[in-house]
Order: structure tokens, then C-alpha cells, then sequence
């Protein structure tokens, strides 16, 4: 139960991130009245007609800015990354063989077939008492 809603939340998250701009104007609808009274640059002349769109442009400008900043950030940690990974691997011009010295040879002390259930060995009573 708790997986599917920790689900859901994430595919949330993600979704909230990609419509920003979504969020922004339905914010600037919702609060469209107090925007155009006291948050507009233009609220002393009313004639523009502009009720809060000013600060709507702005405010998705804003948004646009930022998605672009986490999409480049993004690439740049890529790049990053796969440079990085590339500088460092080293590749060695010598080869490695392991000899093996220990073979077992006479295997007559090991158990051909076990049907047994191995169980641990008994506790002592006196410690659980």
C-alpha cells in the first residue's frame, strides 16, 4: 500500500516538473484580483487594460529560465560524467595469469550426495531459562 502511494507521489513530482508554465498561470487565474491590485507594474494605469499580465509574462519567463538551467545542468553533469569515465580507465599493457596450485585431487573425504536437512546446533537449556 505504502509503495503504490509513494508511486504515485513521485510520478507527481515528475509531472509537476515538466508544466510548470501550467502552474503558473493557473496561480495567476486563481489569484488574478490580488495580482492586478497590489503585484502589477502597471496597476496605476489602468487604461493598459493589463491586469497582472505583466507579471504573468514575467513570472513564465521566470519558469522558462529556470527549466533551461536544470536542462543544461543536466547535460553538463552527463558530460561531465562520461568524460570522467573515459579519462580514467586505464587500460594495462601487461596480462595477468593465475596459476592454480592448490587442486584437489583425491576427493574421497568429501560427501558424495547429502539427503540430510542441516539444522544449527542445539542451545544449551540453561541459557534460556
Amino acid at each position: 500500500m505504502f509503495k503504490s502511494y509513494f508511486a504515485i507521489f513521485l510520478l507527481c513530482c515528475l509531472m509537476f516538473t515538466n508544466f510548470s508554465r501550467m502552474f503558473v498561470f493557473s496561480a495567476f487565474k486563481l489569484n488574478q484580483k490580488y495580482i492586478a491590485s497590489t503585484l502589477c507594474e502597471n496597476r496605476d494605469k489602468p487604461e493598459m487594460h493589463c491586469n497582472g499580465k505583466c507579471y504573468l509574462t514575467k513570472k513564465i519567463k521566470q519558469a522558462e529560465e529556470r527549466e533551461k538551467k536544470e536542462e543544461q545542468d543536466g547535460q553538463k553533469k552527463n558530460f561531465q560524467e562520461n568524460y570522467i569515465l573515459r579519462q580514467c580507465s586505464v587500460e594495462f599493457p601487461f596480462s595477468f595469469e593465475l596459476k592454480m596450485e592448490h587442486i584437489i585431487e583425491d576427493d574421497s573425504f568429501l560427501p558424495k550426495q547429502t539427503s540430510e536437512v542441516l539444522h544449527p546446533p542445539p542451545t544449551p537449556h540453561h541459557f534460556l531459562s
